[in-house]
């Protein structure tokens, strides 16, 4: 009997590595993690509740989960419009942060995608760089 051999260039690396029980968290999440530490954190707090009625949650809100597209373009272009977010509305602009680079931009909002109870595809540096563009 052949032993059959999975290797992640077949599978893909989430796939792989929840064929081996390994984490199932992206493989940039950590990466994430320490981008949302330095850059985010201080408005959108450790848990990921934002402030009140200044920043909104980035809980179970389709903002996080939801458009991509939307969602880089709020990190690359910032945001001054008041947004409702979970049913309150927030009116404290978001500052661009285009000086972090694109994999900076994946990293962190995978992390995002996949922390606070939220659970959402990965976001790659091409999704960032097709945008920061435009």
């Amino acid at each position: 009997m052949k032993k059959l051999i999975l290797t992640t260039a077949l599978l893909g690396t989430g796939l792989a590595a929840f064929l081996q029980g390994g984490n199932s968290k992206p493989a940039n999440y950590e990466a994430g993690k320490k981008v949302y530490g330095q850059v985010c954190l201080s408005c959108h707090m450790t848990d990921g509740s934002g402030v009140p009625g200044l920043n909104p949650p980035l809980q179970k809100t389709d903002w996080v989960t939801g458009d991509k597209k939307r969602l880089i373009n709020v990190v690359l272009k910032g945001l001054n419009d008041p947004i409702t977010v979970n049913g309150e509305e927030y009116a404290n602009p978001m500052p661009a942060q285009a000086s972090l680079s694109d994999q900076q931009i994946a990293d962190v909002l995978t992390y995002i995608r996949n922390s606070f109870g939220n659970k959402a595809s990965a976001i790659t540096p091409a999704e960032v760089k097709a945008l920061r563009g435009k």
